[in-house]
């Protein structure tokens, strides 16, 4: 009877527009692992200050394909 259900259920979201199955997806997603408050507030700051870290030129950026080369010849060497 259970398998039912949930078979009905799949049937019923394969259906929605996708829009809604996303706000689904998030909801599902923050009752597994419930958002932490203080970790996002940290997380907002340290990306606050790498932002302002970049646009005052204190740290230069590198383009992701020099990155994964280096990368690879260190591995090779």
């Amino acid at each position: 009877m259970l398998a039912l259900k949930q078979e009905q259920l799949f049937d019923e979201i394969d259906i929605l527009p996708i829009d809604l199955k996303t706000k689904i997806v998030d909801k599902i997603l923050a009752s597994i692992t419930p958002t932490n408050t203080s970790i996002d507030a940290l997380w907002i700051e340290e990306v606050n200050k790498r932002k302002t870290d970049i646009e005052t030129n204190k740290v230069s950026l590198i383009d992701g394909d020099e990155v994964f080369k280096k990368i690879s010849q260190r591995l090779n060497s």
